[in-house]
């Protein structure tokens, strides 16, 4: 199977894409503190599910598994800095925590089948 074709890798990249096109609309301030943080942890939950997938290792698979579902934390609390900050409008908000939350559950999944048989 290729990286392409995991649900949760796919997922992860939809939604790091969508912030970077909510993000770079806006002011220089806003990109470069919130936004900036914002991006970072989102791609890093994609680059993490990566850098796990291609571990041949199932231990070394799920550090970085850990280290995906991190970032994730990470983006979800930037999401709630956004919405607070009014950078991003209720039904983004919305939306991106429903996405979150999917992707939280899928990832947590797939962590608990990494080594099993």
């Amino acid at each position: 199977m290729d990286i392409d074709d995991l649900l949760v890798y796919k997922l992860s990249m939809a939604l790091a894409e969508k912030i970077w096109n909510i993000v770079q609309k806006w002011n220089i301030f806003e990109r470069n503190t919130v936004g900036r943080q914002w991006v970072d942890a989102a791609d890093s939950i994609g680059a993490n599910i990566s850098e796990g997938y291609g571990r041949y290792y199932y231990k070394d698979s799920k550090l970085f598994l850990y280290y995906s579902r991190g970032s994730l934390s990470e983006t979800t609390t930037w999401l709630k800095k956004a919405s607070n900050r009014n950078l991003i409008t209720e039904e983004e908000f919305i939306q991106l925590s429903a996405e979150t939350k999917d992707l939280w559950i899928r990832l947590n999944n797939y962590i608990n089948s990494i080594g099993k048989k």
